[in-house]
């Protein structure tokens, strides 16, 4: 077995006894030490990987579901991307809301945040290559954060409400279309020097 399988081997065994611990008690009453036992592991194969468990978790959440999200064509399927995440978010409530009482709102919201900001800008300059429009860096960078922004806390509300009839009206439809929407208009100010 090449050492690249080992590692990504160890770091799965090492989020799936973290998953699993996740749905019994919060993140921060988890130990290093329980996973290494679970996983038959020492504590020097576990700080090799990762630098304390909210690394596990960020990098666990990272594979399970941005890098898929990340591989969309953003263009053709930003509401299957959407709507992919916000079904991983329902499916996985349980350990988000673990993450949320241990990260806090601001945390999670800079998690998200860090992650979705190069998909974000990606879509963005994407859009206006499709439209044939060139927009100032600085614009760019303010879009980019906007709607980075807008994506993470629509994500934490989703994550903080206690049963999804309180957000009935966030759904992947509507996001999509706010973006889809709002997007062009906004590149195309910047284009014709409204901005």
């Amino acid at each position: 077995m090449k050492q690249e399988e080992k590692t990504l081997q160890t770091k799965l065994a090492l989020a799936n006894v973290l998953k699993k611990k996740m749905t019994k008690k919060s993140l921060s009453k988890i130990t290093v030490r329980e996973l290494i036992e679970e996983c038959n592991l020492n504590r020097k194969t576990f700080y090799y990987h990762f630098e304390d468990i909210y690394a596990l978790l960020q990098w666990m959440l990272e594979q399970e579901a941005i890098e898929v999200v990340q591989n969309f064509d953003l263009l053709l399927n930003l509401e299957d991307a959407i709507e992919f995440v916000m079904n991983y978010v329902s499916e996985n409530k349980h350990i988000l809301n673990c993450a949320l009482d241990s990260m806090g709102i601001e945390g999670l919201q800079r998690f998200f945040v860090s992650d979705f900001h190069k998909l974000v800008n990606t879509h963005l300059k994407l859009g206006a290559k499709n439209l044939g429009v060139a927009i100032p860096e600085e614009y760019e960078r303010f879009l980019t954060f906007v709607y980075t922004q807008a994506i993470a806390g629509i994500l934490v509300e989703w994550i903080k409400a206690k049963n999804r009839s309180e957000v009935s009206y966030i759904t992947p439809e509507y996001v999509s279309m706010f973006i889809r929407t709002s997007l062009p208009p906004a590149l195309m100010a910047a284009a014709q020097n409204q901005i």
